[in-house]
């Protein structure tokens, strides 16, 4: 009996050494999973791990947080036309528990029942200058309140954060319900996620006619434009917003003050290929008749969409 429990832990002894010595190959590992079969059964453990609606939480955590005392330093001070020594300046800005009013507190499952919306007060602190008979007072004011926000269920500032399911059972919540929506007016109300390219990203690409285009998505305050150069029939454009039809990228180069092709050449590269790739537009340039800048400047405006 003895001698059969050894050659038993001989065996398991031996089996654990080889496991040990065969290599792992790191790279198989953390190569991209490109077949649609093994990608589904990831699934379900992607569910686990992140859920249906955690980008959702994580997105209004962040703003509640961060993102809204950004917006508010951003723009803080609001000072008078007409004598900049009077302004108001928020020092302080903040997202309250979910209440009827100010103090009232308040759950979601109340709010279904009463058509309200289940939104938290927005506080602020504030320093401003009051001015009464030619004198000036700086004054400072503790938790005004700004407005209101809808809050998003099974956030940080929601009341079912961190709630066990007999909490949530007493509030009358579904244990398996993960959040990630409002109540606006008693209805549930989801932002839907919407995909949209990288902004200031170079995205290169190749159209149905096999032509090679490189993009770019910006957006500023008060626009929002996308810049694209396009090859067509091996001579290079410029498609923007602003202009009617594609622009030849010469007429684009000297209209920014390249107007030498040997500059153009200089600012791209010395290699022949290039040379080669950008003939066919400074061609097409010159059968246009544009070599100074003063005459691209002259044919783009006349290429500006009213």
């Amino acid at each position: 009996m003895r001698l059969k429990q050894e050659d038993t832990l001989l065996n398991n002894n031996t089996n654990n050494l080889y496991m040990s010595e065969i290599p792992v190959d790191k790279q198989k590992l953390a190569a991209p999973i490109k077949s649609v079969v093994d990608k589904f059964q990831l699934l379900p453990e992607f569910l686990k791990v992140r859920g249906l609606v955690k980008q959702h939480l994580d997105s209004f955590n962040y703003f509640v947080n961060t993102g809204i005392k950004k917006v508010v330093s951003a723009n803080d001070r609001i000072v008078s036309y007409i004598d900049p020594g009077i302004y108001l300046r928020f020092s302080d800005v903040r997202i309250g528990n979910p209440s009827m009013t100010t103090y009232e507190k308040i759950n979601p499952h109340t709010c279904r029942l009463a058509d309200m919306t289940y939104a938290a007060p927005i506080f602020a602190d504030i320093e401003y200058v009051q001015e009464s008979h030619g004198q000036r007072t700086r004054l400072e004011k503790k938790n005004v309140v700004m407005g209101r926000m809808p809050i998003m269920l099974r956030s940080c500032r929601c009341v079912l954060y961190g709630k066990d399911e007999a909490e949530l059972a007493r509030l009358g919540e579904c244990p398996l319900d993960p959040g990630g929506y409002f109540i606006i007016n008693g209805a549930e109300k989801v932002i839907p996620i919407r995909e949209q390219l990288a902004k200031n990203r170079i995205i290169i690409d190749a159209d149905n006619k096999g032509n090679i285009t490189a993009s770019v998505t910006s957006i500023s305050e008060t626009i929002k434009s996308q810049t694209v150069i396009q090859m067509d029939k091996e001579k290079i454009y410029l498609l923007l917003n602003q202009f009617v039809k594609k622009i030849p990228i010469m007429v684009v180069m000297k209209a920014m003050g390249m107007e030498s092709d040997q500059e153009v050449m200089q600012m791209v590269g010395a290699d022949p290929c290039y040379s080669a790739l950008l003939l066919p537009s400074m061609e097409e340039c010159a059968c246009i008749g544009i070599y100074t800048q003063e005459q691209a400047l002259a044919y783009l405006d006349t290429k500006i969409s009213m």
